[in-house]
């Protein structure tokens, strides 16, 4: 499935429904853009703060970063790990399965959700499955209470030392399914912002199958990483070792029309209607 997708012209967000009909034909698909005049307050929110809290074994489990072809992602070979609950999702508990990254071929670009139709350099994804009803994310991902991601905008500025330790690796990882053990413990509760104040509205995954199963939960506030570290995601190849890549992929170019050889410059998509779904906010810190 990794080599039905992609983001080049050929395999990219626009080609994504001949496959998966919900991309285009669904009615709370995601990216969105969050129009902040639009956006109603919700004080039942406000009453249930979300909690989103590292296990006390946390520190013990193993976690594995790999290159998809799609970009990075962390994840981890037992639960829990980390839990997030209060909020939007009632009374279930969602358990981290994984995060990942996405980011454009420069910062001016590379979030998924735009706020005021502005985007940010790139935006971190910790997805969730809900542990009340279902007994693994594979049985999660296609239910409408299924998953919840929590949403956090990068911004450019000084280098984040969590995220740190997932860039560090990125060298060793740079073909497509290549992976390797985490030596370094990564708490992801670290990746948050220090305000919890939030937007969440009903959604999809991003990505294919774009199963329209996710509780949206994207803090107001970004946290900072440097160029540097965004620079070093753009670096990670599409393909694997020896591979053959394809024409319209080997032809990307970077902001100084260099072709950079099947290299991830971009991996978003783009946002999609909101239609009729409401959009709702806490302002909660």
């Amino acid at each position: 499935m990794s080599n039905q997708w992609g983001y080049t012209a050929a395999n990219g967000p626009s080609t994504w429904h001949a496959n998966w009909p919900v991309a285009a034909t669904g009615k709370r698909q995601s990216p969105v853009d969050i129009e902040t005049k639009s956006v109603s307050a919700d004080p039942d929110l406000e009453q249930t703060p979300i909690s989103f809290a590292a296990h006390e074994d946390a520190p013990k489990r193993r976690a594995t970063i790999s290159n998809t072809g799609h970009g990075w992602k962390v994840e981890w070979d037992a639960h829990p790990t980390a839990e997030l609950s209060g909020g939007p999702l009632g009374e279930s508990t969602y358990m981290l399965e994984q995060f990942h990254c996405h980011w454009g071929r420069d910062s001016t670009m590379g979030s998924e959700h735009t706020v005021d139709g502005v985007p940010y350099a790139g935006e971190l994804h910790l997805v969730h499955w809900n542990k009340c009803n279902y007994s693994k994310f594979a049985d999660a991902a296609s239910c409408d209470n299924g998953l919840a991601v929590l949403g956090v905008f990068l911004k450019i500025g000084e280098a984040h030392p969590e995220f740190e330790k997932v860039i560090s690796l990125l060298s060793k990882i740079k073909h497509r399914g290549e992976s390797l053990e985490i030596e370094d413990h990564i708490d992801p509760t670290k990746l948050l912002p220090d305000n919890l104040a939030y937007w969440t509205y009903l959604g999809s995954l991003t990505t294919p199958p774009c199963c329209e199963s996710v509780t949206w939960i994207v803090f107001k506030k970004p946290i900072e990483v440097s160029e540097e570290q965004l620079q070093e995601c753009r670096t990670l190849l599409c393909h694997c070792p020896g591979e053959i890549i394809p024409e319209e992929t080997a032809k990307e170019e970077n902001e100084t029309n260099e072709v950079i050889t099947g290299h991830l410059l971009e991996n978003f998509r783009p946002t999609v209607p909101i239609g009729d779904r409401q959009l709702r906010e806490c302002g909660c810190s």
